[in-house]
């Protein structure tokens, strides 16, 4: 199994340092889009599509404050279809796509890929059908009007490194597990892929830089705000990011912890460093 670490568009918000930690204080950031296509013997799986082609053809669907606030560069070249035709594959290939949740950069994609399984917890396919008012913002309906082959979890399964509530998932299922992490959004999940002897634990946006899972943890402001501001369960999602730093610190030799929007994690993901 192969496993690839793609980047399916970019953000670059204003806020220098104090959104990415380092460079002028008035530039714009970079953050990235970062979802995994797993090659397996038999069939393509992805974990999160970040934007779509149909977000590149249609940037007004992700509404003005997103746009405005965090401005998207879309680019067809950059959507998972296209980079999986670049790769000289097939994106019909493609049969599971695991969500970490239903946020508009991370399901934006969905469309790409009419025949494929949609892997998500069921408290968060309930929340993208019937959002709260504070939750309409992360939401795009459009981004699944083909109709998705949903398949949804709810609470139960194996224990995983002292997580609860694991599910293995499907013909994957010695491959690839859903995590449970609510608080970034109501049915947040990361997603954990074996690689080789050890694993790889793609955790969404259950953090957004990579020093909030260091020892001592650190974080830049704007991040730090933002992920307070935007949670749909502050506490939950600090009790996990808690969390996540002791597995990070007690099983670092054993699992690979990423986020979705870090690009150091990134590029040192690809570059195996």
């Amino acid at each position: 199994m192969r496993i690839h670490h793609l980047s399916c568009g970019s953000m670059c918000p204003f806020g220098g340092r104090l959104i990415s930690g380092e460079g002028p204080l008035l530039a714009a950031a970079e953050l990235v889009t970062h979802c995994l296509l797993i090659e397996a013997p038999d069939a393509l799986a992805l974990v999160d599509t970040g934007f779509g082609s149909a977000d590149v053809a249609s940037p007004r669907r992700l509404g003005q404050p997103f746009r405005a606030l965090v401005r998207p560069r879309l680019e067809e070249g950059s959507t998972a279809a296209a980079q999986i035709r670049a790769m000289g594959l097939d994106p019909a290939d493609v049969r599971h796509v695991f969500l970490t949740h239903l946020d508009l950069d991370h399901a934006g994609g969905l469309g790409d890929f009419p025949n494929a399984q949609v892997h998500v917890l069921a408290a968060e396919k309930a929340a993208f059908e019937r959002p709260l008012l504070r939750e309409r913002g992360r939401y795009v309906r459009a981004q699944a009007e083909h109709g998705p082959r949903w398949v949804t979890y709810e609470p139960g399964g194996d224990d995983w490194f002292g997580f609860e509530s694991v599910r293995a998932v499907g013909e994957l299922a010695d491959e690839v597990a859903l995590v449970p992490l609510p608080g970034h959004s109501r049915g947040h999940t990361a997603v954990a892929v074996r690689d080789g002897d050890g694993w790889l634990l793609h955790c969404g946006d259950a953090y957004f830089h990579r020093g909030e899972v260091a020892t001592p943890p650190h974080c830049p402001p704007v991040l730090r705000w933002y992920a307070g501001f935007l949670a749909a369960d502050d506490a939950a999602r600090r009790q996990n990011l808690e969390r996540l730093r002791e597995l990070a610190r007690d099983h670092g030799d054993e699992v690979r912890l990423f986020c979705s929007h870090d690009p150091v994690e990134l590029a040192r993901l690809r570059t195996g460093t």
